[in-house]
């Protein structure tokens, strides 16, 4: 009977895995983009990507209480919150770049990430006086539209609603894309030259600036996309909900190899899976000793033999070659 079970809820099991793996590679993209021009972690990057959660949901509310949220079709709506959570988080990456990091870049890699640990705390703080004065209130709720909780049930112990598919579908359009501009475009050819050497394509006339101001840009955008959409899928947003998805986004970057965009999309994926299958089946392996509680504790030790045996990452780590 729990052999019959185990087998029974494991496609369940699977396609959320690979929900919360797509969400978590979102995120990663914006971490691994940022890395792989200037191999610096922007630990900001989770609050950026709180941000854009909180734009969407105040165009929601907005609509909500104009009347407009119910009449309006659901795919305008999420095409208008996604391109502002972008632009906003992306608008807030380039400007956190240009006045707590670009003034450290030849200062040692520790002096820029305590500026990155102290630019997280001040948009936590900044992000809930805001909220707290603008609503009285902190912890938000997405407003639900009807049609992207719709479910369809794929068979008889598998469903599926639209918003989980829309997150699958924003990450895999997103990945094409940054694949297509990094490595079919002139932005990307600089971007590229940039992440090999600044002096030298300074030299070829590359604004150096203006290219890593468009990488934390792109990154940024990402992170807000990714705010967006994990607010419409799971609900509730407070100015603290980036720190825990943001670090797991991060081990995803590490684990695909840190600077690869596939491997970022690959590491996502592979710890949303882990996740995923331990907080279903180690209790019923265990007989109750060990519940969902402990998925991360499973999932991280996994990254840690994974890293042990393989270092660079899953895909291999993407770094600049050093003369």
């Amino acid at each position: 009977m729990e052999w019959e079970l185990l087998v029974g809820i494991f496609p369940q099991v699977l396609l959320d895995g690979l929900i919360l793996g797509f969400m978590y590679a979102l995120i990663a993209l914006g971490y691994t983009m940022v890395y792989g021009v200037l191999e610096f972690i922007n630990f900001a990057h989770s609050e950026i990507f709180v941000v854009g959660a909180f734009v969407g949901v105040e165009i929601l509310l907005g609509l909500k209480a104009a009347g407009l949220l119910d009449s309006l079709p659901w795919i305008v709506v999420l095409i208008v919150i996604l391109v502002a959570g972008m632009a906003v988080s992306g608008g807030l990456a380039v400007l956190v770049e240009r006045v707590a990091y670009r003034p450290l870049r030849s200062a040692p890699r520790l002096i820029p990430l305590i500026s990155a640990i102290g630019v997280s705390f001040f948009l936590q703080d900044a992000i809930r006086l805001t909220e707290s004065i603008w609503r009285n209130a902190f912890n938000l709720v997405y407003p639900g539209m009807d049609s992207l909780n719709r479910r369809f049930e794929l068979t008889e112990t598998i469903d599926v609603s639209v918003k989980s598919l829309v997150v699958i579908v924003a990450a895999l359009l997103m990945l094409w894309a940054l694949h297509v501009l990094v490595n079919r475009t002139k932005i990307g050819t600089a971007i590229r030259a940039v992440a090999e050497d600044q002096a030298a394509a300074s030299l070829m006339g590359i604004n150096v600036n203006r290219i890593i101001s468009l990488t934390f840009l792109i990154g940024g955008a990402m992170g807000g996309a990714a705010g967006v959409l994990f607010g419409a899928q799971y609900g509730l947003i407070n100015p603290y909900t980036g720190f825990i998805p943001g670090l797991k986004a991060f081990t995803a970057a590490v684990l695909g190899g840190i600077g690869n965009i596939p491997g970022a999309m690959i590491g996502g994926i592979v710890l949303g899976l882990l996740e995923a299958f331990a907080g279903s089946y180690l209790s019923l392996l265990t007989g109750g000793a060990f519940g969902a509680e402990y998925k991360d504790i499973f999932a991280f030790s996994i990254l840690i033999l994974i890293l042990i045996f393989r270092p660079k990452g899953l895909l291999g780590e993407v770094v600049r070659e050093r003369a």
